[in-house]
Parts: C-alpha cells; structure tokens; sequence
C-alpha cells in the first residue's frame, strides 16, 4: 500500500514538472526577441504513460502480493480442518462405522464380543487360582504321613486349594479300600474336576464361530439393499455400488474382528487347561507311589 502511493505521488510530481516547464516555455521570451520553443504535447503525454505504467505495475504487484496472501490463509484454513478431522476421537469413529453397518446386526455382534470376554475373563481367573504347587504339596503329604497319618494328609489336602488338592483327598479319604480303589476314585474324581475346568469352553468357541456368520449374514443383507438401490436408480453408478457394498461389508469386518480376538483367549484358556490336566495326572501317579511306600494296600 505505501508502495501505491509512493508511485502515486511520483505520477503527480512528473506531471506537475511537466505543465510547469511548458507554461514557463510558453510565457518566457528572449532577450534577442526570438520566439520560444514550447515542449511538445508528446513530451507530457510520454511522461503520463510512464508514470501510469509504473502506478499500474505497482498495483499489480499489490494484487499479487495480495492473493497470494488469500491463497496462503486459504490452505492454513484448510489443513487446520484436516487437523481437526485427524484429531476425531477413536469413540466417534467406531461409533460411526457401528451406525453405518447396521444396529441390530452390530448389537448382536457387540453382544457375542462382551459375553465372549465374560466368560473368558472368568475361565482365565479360576484357571490361575486352581493352578497348584504340586511338588510343595506333594511334600507336605508324604511328611503328614510319616508323622499323622491319614488324617493329617486329609487336613493339608482341605486347607489347600486347587483341584490337585482335591483329587488328593478323594484318594486319601479311601485309603482304608484298598490300592485299587484309591486308583479308581483319582481317576473318576479327576475326570470331574477336569469338567469343572473345561467348564465355559464351549460357549467360548460358539461365540467364535457365531460371530463371523452374523457379519456374514448383515453382509448379504447390505448387499441385497445396495442392489435393490440400483435397480430403483435404474444407473449402476460406482458411487451407489461401492457405497452400498462398504456399508454391508463393515458387519463381517466386525464380526471377524470378534472372533479373532475371542479365538486368542480361547486358546490360552485350553492351553491352561491342558497344563493343569498333565500335572492333576503325575501328581495323582505320585500320591499312589507315597500311599504304597506307606504300605496303606489291602
């Protein structure tokens, strides 16, 4: 701006100069009595032109200078507005995505992952608290016999926890029939509390297979209502199509998703599970060597 009117004033003073030096010439005469030259018309109109091509280019460097300003607030603007969108929350975003693949099949999707964790979070708890020391407690067995007996043995049994504990008593509480029935009241006692671990299991492992089906079965839904959306627009537009097949597709990403997650536990549970068994099994092995080396047989 001071630039303009800096060239402004420029213009201004030439054209002054120029009027000026024509009225001088004009008016004056010499002393030899001659008439004067007069500065031709061409001579100020070359001056104007110069000043207002200057004044012009001025401007149009103001300009310039003053869109490309615009178009620099113009981009701030824009990428503070993809910041803000990159800034949305994850909640909105998977809230989003739950209302555009369809509420009733997302609940019931939703409802198979939160029973899912449930009961796989229970499983996980009750598998750690029943996991046992097994070769400590074999130790305090084979001392509460040598110095109590039977019923010493019974009482470290009951005030520990575990199924390995319990298997334990079951043998000891049959100590006085026999070997054989000791061997087979282990045996049917470990198969119970073998139950007893397993126990959830296959809920588990039907929500795992449950939840795919269900995004599948919320896909073909969406696909069937992207179609009948073609057939009502009469066009097959990429716009329409690919819309409606993403919408019907978020389901069976939700439900893999689900199932995926829900397998991992499921494993680490049956893991679990597994290591527990093997030592319930040369732990029971074990008490029966004691219980012979005690000479507790019929």
């Amino acid at each position: 701006m001071r630039r303009t009117l800096l060239s402004l004033t420029m213009t201004l003073a030439i054209i002054c100069m120029g009027f000026g030096v024509t009225y001088a010439q004009t008016d004056a005469t010499p002393a030899d009595g001659e008439p004067t030259e007069t500065v031709s018309d061409e001579t100020v109109s070359d001056s104007v032109k110069m000043a207002e091509e200057a004044a012009a280019a001025e401007k149009a460097e103001a300009d310039a200078a003053a869109k490309a300003k615009e178009a620099a607030a113009m981009e701030a603007s824009t990428d503070g507005d993809e910041d803000v969108a990159e800034e949305q929350s994850l909640h909105q975003a998977i809230k989003k995505k739950f209302i555009d693949g369809g509420p009733f099949f997302m609940s019931i999707v939703l409802i198979c992952l939160i029973l899912g964790l449930a009961l796989s979070i229970e499983r996980i708890l009750y598998l750690n608290m029943a996991s046992t020391n097994t070769s400590k407690l074999l130790d305090e067995v084979n001392s509460a016999l040598q110095s109590g007996g039977v019923e010493a043995a019974k009482e470290v049994c009951r005030n520990t926890r575990g199924p390995v504990a319990s298997i334990f008593y079951q043998g000891l509480d049959r100590a006085d029939h026999g070997i054989e029935m000791v061997e087979k009241s282990v045996v049917s006692y470990g198969s119970v509390q073998m139950g007893l671990l397993e126990k959830g299991l296959s809920w588990i492992s039907l929500f795992i297979a449950l939840a795919p089906m269900l995004g599948f079965f919320g896909t073909v839904i969406g696909m069937i209502g992207a179609f009948d959306a073609i057939a009502a627009a009469n066009n097959i537009s990429p716009g329409i199509v690919a819309s409606g097949i993403g919408v019907a597709l978020i389901t069976t990403v939700s439900g893999l998703l689900v199932a995926m997650v829900l397998q991992v536990f499921y494993n680490y549970i049956v893991a679990k599970v597994d290591s527990i068994v093997n030592e319930m099994e040369d732990a029971s092995i074990s008490l029966i060597d004691i219980m012979i080396k005690h000479n507790m047989t019929k």
